[in-house]
């Protein structure tokens, strides 16, 4: 449990991001792929399904335990809550009510958004792109660990404290690698968020907000299913950075697992994106691949080859210091 990992480093590479070149070589093959391209019509039903869920379970367990809180948030509110963040991730790339509607697809973002009781809604798009637009560019792609975490995170026992602090760093290292000032829309889900979480205190007690809070913290941590942050761009196997997962989670995280069609096109939504790989199984079926975010999980504490550092870097394109033409 205490052995140093073997990684003292990034894996530096000096190539442009993969899923560009992957884009335009795929299209120009299967032109159908286009077709492919738009929204999620059942999403916005899905997602206030999920709230109305939620806030009656907050409501049913006002008057539990705190272990009965505690054990109920890891092993279903938790679940609801980490499927409905997936669900913003969706949003968040317009993929609920297309690009026509973006003010729609920010408010049912904004709905969503209040059972995990903090509001990260817009926050999140706007980092999110940064991933995308910059994947693994130094300063710039936020999903990368920052030098400290690869450095001080190497062994076994800390490897499980990154993982139970995972929340942490995932909503804090954005604001730190490049913060951007917060938009008026960032200030309009937090007054929502605020409004929810008074009515959730005012039907259920604190017990019922905490309920929503501890399911959201816990399961972004040392719980199986936050093994498909790790499974998506850690290296494990060298030279390739992006990877997708086949499991049955999928079903319910909106097909977040599979992320590299995700990344080549992140204009299909989750649901068709099965398609995807059927129409072009030779760019996907070679491909290294998950079968289990809890084997992720377990890869990522106890082989020392993984950790923080196992990661692809690459130098920024873009001086970080100066504000996102995107942002413009």
């Amino acid at each position: 449990m205490g052995a140093s990992g073997s990684r003292s480093d990034f894996a530096w590479v000096y190539t442009d991001e993969p899923h560009f070149t992957r884009r335009k070589e795929m299209l120009k093959k299967y032109p159908e792929i286009k077709r492919l391209m738009g929204h999620d019509t059942y999403m916005a039903k899905i997602v206030l399904a999920m709230v109305a869920v939620q806030f009656i379970t907050a409501y049913c367990l006002r008057n539990e335990s705190w272990a009965t809180i505690v054990i109920v948030g890891y092993c279903f509110g938790g679940v609801v809550n980490h499927s409905m963040t997936l669900a913003i991730h969706e949003i968040g790339h317009n993929l609920a009510y297309g690009h026509a509607k973006p003010i729609w697809n920010r408010w049912i973002g904004f709905i969503g958004n209040c059972c995990i009781g903090v509001p990260i809604s817009i926050s999140f798009r706007r980092y999110h792109h940064d991933h995308h637009r910059y994947q693994g560019e130094d300063a710039l792609d936020p999903d990368v660990p920052s030098e400290w975490e690869g450095y001080l995170f190497r062994t076994s026992f800390t490897k499980t404290i990154w993982m139970i602090l995972q929340p942490l760093f995932y909503a804090f290292r954005p604001f730190f690698k490049r913060p951007k000032i917060p938009c008026n829309l960032e200030y309009v889900n937090l007054a929502v968020q605020i409004v929810f979480n008074a009515a959730v205190i005012y039907c259920s007690g604190i017990k019922g907000l905490l309920y929503l809070i501890i399911g959201s913290l816990v399961t972004m941590g040392l719980h199986p299913l936050a093994g498909h942050f790790i499974s998506e761009h850690y290296l494990f196997e060298e030279g390739h950075e992006t990877y997708s997962y086949r499991g049955a989670y999928n079903y319910i995280g909106f097909n977040v697992g599979y992320h590299m069609e995700h990344h080549d096109f992140p204009n299909i939504p989750g649901h068709k994106l099965p398609l995807l790989r059927k129409i072009a199984p030779e760019y996907y079926d070679p491909l290294p691949r998950h079968d289990s975010f809890g084997k992720v999980v377990w890869d990522f504490i106890f082989d020392p080859k993984i950790g923080p550092y196992a990661r692809v870097k690459r130098p920024s394109s873009v001086d970080p210091t100066q504000k996102d033409p995107w942002e413009q």
